[in-house]
């Protein structure tokens, strides 16, 4: 047994100081960022949000909407063969979509299957589990990066810079940073694993550029701000999926409550998908997620306002010009409080 005693932080337990800046308009700040990964050597261009490969939110729908904007999606692992062949083969803009895959042989055939037919047209792929830090994630990893070498690959999830590290040689462009922090995910509660969501990102982002590579941090936004606190740890990308629930452009059908509208949304562990997409949750293991009802948001352009709005204006209060720079210019300071909620939480 083994204790650290070093103090590991998460958004709520930090504000940004804000600093002199020469910007005069949220509208001069720049979102896009320009990466050359280190292993596939593909340029991407582009504001690096993207939406989580959850049934709901990593639809082509929402691949749809969020191009507009220059973000992307992660599509979740169900479309059918003959749906990926046709979206692949004709997206233009490659890192708007994500070809979302697990670790099973039957996941590699099909994905092997999905390329030859597609003829190649896939250039982004997210290697996800729920923990990355077994061999058989990492050997998977090697697997994909032998087998097709100019795939950009983002792996993960794990919340330590070993392992960040190792996922890099192993042939990871990007590494998915988070275990236990997205809002229908119940890791932490179920098996007392996880790690503080700022802490993890500031650690692995270390990591990850020590060696060229970039990390996405998955899980833990709740309010713009949050993206601002991320991106000012050190993310490269982030992936959005509560954030992003209940539009028009997630999967699911309206729920009428009393008047009220809203969309069913669950984690991929819950019993919910594993109903859906496994039979139900196998006898050796337990359900990590849960279910519930979103407020019905009606489409996403509303919500990428706010969102990139809020990240231009955090931009301004420190003086960032480009996204590229919040970085360098963030210093956190840690707090005890987060908002003054007298007339209750907004």
């Amino acid at each position: 047994m083994h204790i650290e005693e070093t103090l590991r932080l998460d958004f709520k337990d930090v504000l940004i100081r804000p600093k002199r800046s020469t910007l005069t308009s949220r509208s001069q700040v720049d979102l896009e960022r320009e990466f050359v990964f280190h292993h596939s050597r593909k340029t991407y261009r582009g504001i690096p949000i993207i939406a989580a490969n959850m049934d709901s939110t990593g639809t082509i729908e929402m691949a749809t909407a969020l191009e507009g904007h220059q973000l992307s999606v992660a599509l979740h692992k169900h479309y059918d063969e003959d749906t990926l062949v046709n979206y692949f083969t004709g997206l233009q803009k490659k890192s708007t979509a994500f070809y979302s895959m697990g670790i099973t042989q039957t996941d590699f055939e099909k994905f092997s299957a999905v390329m030859t037919r597609a003829h190649n047209a896939i250039e982004y792929v997210c290697i996800d589990v729920a923990n990355g830090y077994t061999e058989g994630f990492i050997n998977y990893v090697k697997k994909v990066r032998t087998t097709y070498p100019h795939l950009t690959i983002m792996a993960g999830n794990v919340v330590t810079g070993d392992i960040t590290e190792e996922l890099i040689l192993a042939g990871a462009d990007i590494v998915k940073v988070g275990i236990g922090p997205g809002s229908v995910c119940t890791t932490r509660k179920m098996t007392g694993v996880g790690y503080p969501q700022l802490s993890a990102i500031i650690e692995c982002a270390d990591a990850a550029h020590g060696l060229g590579g970039q990390i996405c941090a998955d899980g833990g936004c709740v309010v713009p701000g949050d993206l601002a606190k991320a991106f000012g740890g050190g993310a490269d990308f982030i992936m959005l999926g509560g954030m992003l629930a209940g539009h028009d452009e997630c999967a699911g059908d309206l729920v009428e409550r009393n008047g009220e509208k809203f969309k069913r949304f669950y984690g991929m562990s819950s019993r919910a998908a594993m109903d859906k997409y496994a039979g139900g949750v196998a006898k050796y293991r337990a359900s990590e997620g849960k279910e519930v009802l979103i407020p019905y948001r009606g489409p996403v352009d509303q919500s990428m306002q706010d969102i990139l709005g809020g990240v231009r204006s955090a931009c301004t209060y420190v003086g960032a010009h480009k996204l590229k720079e919040l970085t360098k210019r963030t210093t956190f300071i840690r707090v005890t409080q987060q908002l003054n909620e007298v007339f209750g939480k907004s």
